[in-house]
């Protein structure tokens, strides 16, 4: 059995932090106060902010690892923003349409047997 003192040489992490879960889960369940959206809402925080403190670390660190490789930083002056709406703006969408049309065109002529 393992110990839940974390100074012991049988202490999991693991099983301690799913138990910590589990409690937290049924106590945050067995609130009046709170909805099932609250809970929701709470979880996907919890998950993002994760991932945003991970992000920015991995970020970091793959510049360094950059840098460290001799490469030098490249600045494009483009924000994420700008990035989410170059892929997600309606002009991007009708050229991705135009490109993936003339694609199908040169397919449909090289199955023919027109040659570039």
């Amino acid at each position: 059995m393992n110990s839940t003192n974390p100074h012991s040489s049988d202490f999991s992490y693991k099983k301690y932090s799913l138990e910590q879960l589990d409690n937290w889960v049924n106590d945050a369940v067995n609130c009046e106060d709170l909805t099932p959206q609250d809970i929701y809402e709470t979880i996907i925080k919890c998950v993002g902010e994760s991932v945003e403190y991970h992000k920015k670390y991995y970020t970091k660190s793959v510049e360094l690892l950059s840098l460290l490789k001799g490469h030098r930083p490249v600045d494009f002056g483009v924000t994420d923003k700008d990035w989410e709406n170059f892929w997600t703006s309606e002009d991007s969408k009708k050229e991705e349409e135009e490109d993936l049309k003339a694609y199908y065109e040169i397919c449909n002529e090289l199955k023919k047997g027109v040659t570039y």
